[in-house]
C-alpha cells in the first residue's frame, strides 16, 4: 500500500563529470512505501542519477531532497548517516570476510546496534543465517547480492538505492532478488532501483521512469508502462 508521504525528490537536475554534463533536467520522485524504478538504454544516465544522490558526481542545478532536506552538496558519508542506503552493482561485499562480518562492516554509521540489527538481517534473509560464517566470496551471485543488501540495510534506511541489483545473474536468481526487493519494501523500506531487466522491474514496482540521453522520456505507473505499446516496443521488446 503506498502512501502519498514524499520520502526523496529529486528536481530539474543537472550533473555530469567535470564539464560533460550526462542529466539534463531529470525529475523524479519517491513516496512513502513504494518501489520506484528507472529503465532505459545503456548511456540514458540511469546509474548516474544514483551517484548524483549520493553526492558523487558535480552537480550543476536543480535539488534533492531526502523527507523536505535539500542535500545536495552534502558529502556522500553525511548522505548515508541521514538514511540513503546503496548498494553498488559490483564490488559490493568484502569476498574474503564471512557474511557476517560483511553485515557488521554495514553498521558503521550506528555500531551500538549491531546485534540487533544482525538479528532483523537473519530473519529477513534467512538463507544468510544459515551462512553466516562463510566467506562472501563462497557464495552464488544471488546470495552475494542479498548480502550486499542486507549490509545497506544494517543502517536505519529511510531508503534504499540499487544499482543494476540482477545484472549478470541466472533468471533464477534475478527472480529470487525480485522477490527479496518486495519482502525489503514490504518491511518499510521504499527503494528506488535502476534496473536493465526492464519487464520484471516495472513487474514489481508501483511506478517507473523511462530516461533516454540523460532526460525523462516516461512516467507511469510499473503496470502502465507494462502495457504501454510504445514503451513496449522501444524499451521491453529484447530484455525479457
Amino acid at each position: 500500500m503506498t502512501s502519498q508521504s514524499e520520502i526523496m525528490s529529486v528536481s530539474n537536475l543537472f550533473a555530469g563529470y567535470g564539464e560533460t554534463e550526462i542529466l539534463h533536467g531529470i525529475n523524479l520522485n519517491v513516496n512513502d512505501g513504494e518501489i520506484v524504478c528507472v529503465i532505459g538504454p545503456n548511456g540514458a544516465g540511469k546509474s548516474t542519477v544514483l551517484k548524483a544522490i549520493l553526492g558523487q558526481i558535480n552537480i550543476r542545478d536543480g535539488s534533492i531532497n531526502l523527507a523536505d532536506q535539500d542535500i545536495v552538496n552534502t558529502p556522500t558519508t553525511e548522505i548515508i548517516k541521514k538514511g540513503i542506503s546503496y548498494v553498488p552493482q559490483t564490488n559490493n561485499v568484502f569476498v574474503s570476510l564471512t557474511v557476517e562480518e560483511n553485515l557488521e562492516m554495514g553498521a558503521w554509521v550506528n555500531p551500538e546496534y549491531t546485534q540487533k540489527k544482525l538479528r532483523e538481517m537473519y530473519e529477513l534473509f534467512p538463507d544468510l543465517s544459515e551462512k553466516r560464517k562463510q566467506p562472501a566470496g563462497s557464495l552464488s551471485g544471488g546470495q552475494r547480492q542479498m548480502v550486499a543488501m542486507a549490509k545497506a540495510l544494517m543502517v536505519n534506511a529511510k531508503i534504499l538505492l540499487l544499482d543494476e541489483p540482477t545484472a549478470g545473474l541466472s533468471p533464477k536468481y534475478r527472480s529470487e532478488i525480485f522477490s527479496t526487493i518486495k519482502t525489503i519494501n514490504n518491511n518499510g523500506v521504499p527503494i528506488l532501483m535502476v534496473e536493465q531487466n526492464a519487464k520484471q522491474a516495472l513487474g514489481v514496482s508501483d511506478r517507473g521512469y523511462i530516461l533516454v540521453d540523460g532526460a525523462n522520456r516516461h512516467t507511469g505507473s510499473g503496470i502502465d508502462l507494462i502495457n504501454d505499446k510504445e514503451v513496449a516496443r522501444m524499451f521491453l521488446g529484447s530484455r525479457e
